[in-house]
C-alpha cells in the first residue's frame, strides 16, 4: 500500500490510534491502512514474531506484547501508550479468538470463559482506560470488532456468538454514555473473512460433520448473498472511514461488512 493510493479520506493524519491484535490479520490490515493515512500507531499482539514483522514494515510503529484479557498487560500497554504517543484519539478493539467448536454439552467452562474474556471482557478492559484519554483529547472514536455471529445465532459456536452479541450491546450502550463527550462508538461485523482463523473454523466444522474442507467452505458461502469471502482490507477501509472526517457523525452503529450473510 502507498500513501498516494490510499489517502481516500481526510482527517486521519496525526491521529493517535491503538489497535489491539494489530500485528496480523484484520488488525494488521487496519494498521497498514491507517499508517498510509498518516496516523500515529501503537499495536499490541500476543505474538512477538508478528510484532517484530509489523514493526519492520511500518515505520514509526509502536508495539507491545499484551493479552487484552489480562488486566496487568492492559495497564502496562496504556502506560507505554501514554509515554510514546502522549495521548489517544482512537481505540480499535480488534482482539478476539475463534473459541471452541462443539455442542453446548461438550464445551468446557474453561473454554467458554476464555472466549468471552478475550472477545468481550478484553474490550471492556481496554475501553475503561482509553475513555479518560479520549475525553482529555476532546473526543475521538472507539471501534469494536463484532461479527456476523453478533446478529445471527451460530450453532456449535455458542461462546463466540454470545461474545459478539455482547459486543453490540457494549457498543450501543457506550455510544449513548459517551456521546456527550464527543466520543463516537461503533461496531464492525465481519462475515466470512479470508485468513487463517476462518480456515481453522472451516476445518473444525468439517471434521465435526465428516465432510471435506471444500464442501464445508461451499456451505458457508451459500449463506452469503455475494457468494464470496470478504478480506481484511475491507474492514480496514471501514475503520478508516469511521475515523475520518466523513465519519464524524456516525455513532452507535453496527456495520456489517460481509457480502450480506443471510444466516449462519
Amino acid at each position: 500500500m502507498t500513501g498516494q493510493t490510499n489517502r481516500f479520506v481526510g482527517g486521519i493524519a496525526g491521529q493517535r490510534v491503538l489497535i489491539t491484535a494489530g500485528a496480523s490479520g484484520i488488525g494488521y490490515a487496519i494498521a497498514e491502512t491507517l499508517h498510509a493515512q498518516g496516523a500515529n500507531l501503537m499495536v499490541c499482539d500476543i505474538s512477538e514474531d508478528a510484532l517484530e514483522t509489523a514493526k519492520g514494515k511500518l515505520e514509526g510503529l509502536e508495539t507491545i506484547k499484551a493479552d487484552v484479557s489480562n488486566e496487568q498487560d492492559v495497564s502496562r500497554m496504556f502506560e507505554k501508550l501514554t509515554a510514546t504517543l502522549g495521548g489517544l484519539d482512537a481505540l480499535i478493539n480488534n482482539a478476539g479468538i475463534a473459541g471452541p467448536t462443539g455442542g453446548v454439552e461438550d464445551i468446557s467452562p474453561e473454554d467458554w470463559r476464555r472466549c468471552l474474556d478475550v472477545c468481550l471482557t478484553g474490550q471492556f478492559l481496554c475501553t475503561r482506560l482509553a475513555v479518560p484519554m479520549l475525553k482529555k483529547a476532546g473526543g475521538g472514536s472507539i471501534i469494536n470488532m463484532s461479527s456476523a455471529a453478533g446478529k445471527h445465532g451460530y450453532a456449535f459456536r455458542t461462546p463466540y456468538s454470545s461474545a459478539k452479541f455482547g459486543v453490540i450491546g457494549f457498543t450501543q450502550s457506550l455510544a449513548k454514555e459517551l456521546g456527550p463527550d464527543q466520543i463516537r462508538v461503533n461496531a464492525i461485523l465481519p462475515g466470512v473473512v479470508e485468513g487463517a482463523r476462518m480456515e481453522g473454523v472451516i476445518r473444525d466444522r468439517a471434521k465435526q460433520l465428516g465432510i471435506t474442507h471444500e464442501e464445508m467452505k461451499a456451505i458457508y458461502l451459500e449463506k452469503v448473498s455475494l457468494r464470496k469471502m470478504v478480506s481484511p482490507k475491507d474492514m480496514a477501509s471501514m475503520v478508516a472511514f469511521l475515523l475520518s472526517d466523513g465519519g464524524k457523525n456516525i455513532s452507535g452503529q453496527s456495520l456489517s461488512i460481509d457480502g450480506n450473510v443471510e444466516t449462519l
